[in-house]
């Protein structure tokens, strides 16, 4: 069934355009490029608010940053220990949305950061983040892309799961990759024969449809090949490789964002709606070790915070602040959803937000 494609005409176009130069055909991850990234027009490049604490702000879904202050102050303790085992000054963030995060670090870290780096292919994000920082500007450079070289902390906030996926289909008998191809004035899903393969593909049910994360798993590469000395921090929602691929998990974690509501349907709305999903952190961590990082730890984000002083942040709190801080760590929120996983380039240390709860045994 096709999907009249809600969106400016010229993304509609574009997208038209890419699928008849690929032959009718385009693999799900270069739409979810286009959709998400193409210069001026996707979600994450055009003018429309993203983040926001309620639908009645324009906004599409917040990020833990919005949600409480208290979430960059917890981890700038980790941030502090990592800069002083790395004997550096530098911080990297990739993604860094409204620079909510940006700014809570900056304040509690002081002099501690010289230098604050940002990687954002978006620019009207860049420019509320220029805005809102401000008062570090003398600190903050803006990337396009990343140096032969690096060191610091590397910091990603939910910019794993906007990454492109693969999708992959299994009929019982053929996998198939999904792609996208044009029906009318719409779009419509469709699959062709591939020797992709998804981890632990064995078991799996007639039917089930799952993503693939290369995209993910060459960023944590290419972060592992450039920075010489560091740690890295990345935060996101997802599973190890047993939960993600298990054969009850039929419908694969693929899941939209538009107005505080989820739903399924990349092909709706096409430009107005954040595309995401979870993250195989088996793969991840995997990548980074043979790339030749040393895991620190993972773990589920209530552990990391608590580990990092959020409870005894809160207890000096505000009860609204305190009320807003509990979502980071309640179970039925964002505590155990979301996940953390570091490394290091270089020596290995004892990191603070993986010293009770390391669950780096099940990836």
């Amino acid at each position: 069934m096709s999907k009249e494609v809600q969106t400016s005409p010229e993304l509609a176009a574009l997208i038209q355009r890419e699928i008849e130069q690929a032959g009718g055909y385009l693999p799900f991850d270069r739409f979810m490029a286009l959709a998400l990234y193409a210069p001026g027009l996707g979600y994450y490049a055009n003018q429309r608010q993203k983040f926001g604490l309620m639908p009645g702000s324009g906004s599409d879904f917040v990020t833990a940053p919005e949600l409480s202050p208290l979430f960059g102050r917890a981890l700038a303790a980790q941030v502090a220990q990592a800069l002083e085992a790395s004997g550096s000054d530098e911080v990297w963030e990739f993604g860094a949305g409204t620079g909510a995060l940006a700014a809570q670090l900056l304040e509690a870290l002081g002099e501690r950061v010289r230098r604050y780096r940002i990687v954002d292919l978006s620019g009207t994000l860049r420019a509320r983040q220029a805005e809102r920082l401000q008062p570090w500007a003398h600190k903050l450079e803006w990337l396009d892309q990343l140096p032969a070289r690096m060191q610091g902390v590397v910091l990603g906030n939910e910019v794993l799961d906007a990454m492109p996926v693969q999708l992959l289909s299994w009929d019982g008998h053929t996998w198939c990759e999904r792609g996208v191809v044009a029906e009318g004035s719409g779009l419509a899903f469709a699959d062709r024969p591939s020797a992709l393969r998804p981890p632990l593909h064995e078991h799996m049910l007639p039917g089930t449809v799952t993503e693939i994360h290369p995209q993910a798993e060459a960023f944590v590469r290419t972060l592992a090949e450039r920075l010489d000395r560091g740690a890295i921090f990345l935060i996101d929602y997802g599973f190890p490789e047993r939960e993600y691929y298990h054969p009850q998990r039929l419908g694969g974690t693929l899941m939209c964002h538009h107005e505080h509501r989820a739903d399924g349907d990349p092909l709706a709305l096409v430009g107005l709606k954040d595309i995401t999903a979870h993250v195989n952190f088996t793969g991840v961590a995997l990548a980074g070790q043979e790339a030749g990082l040393s895991v620190l730890g993972y773990t589920s984000q209530a552990h990391f915070l608590i580990n990092c002083g959020l409870v005894e942040l809160m207890a000096a709190a505000e009860l609204p602040q305190r009320v807003m801080a509990h979502k980071l760590i309640a179970e039925h929120e964002m505590g155990e959803l979301f996940k953390v996983i570091g490394f290091a380039a270089g020596e290995p240390f004892d990191a603070l937000g993986f010293a009770q709860g390391d669950r780096s045994h099940t990836l």
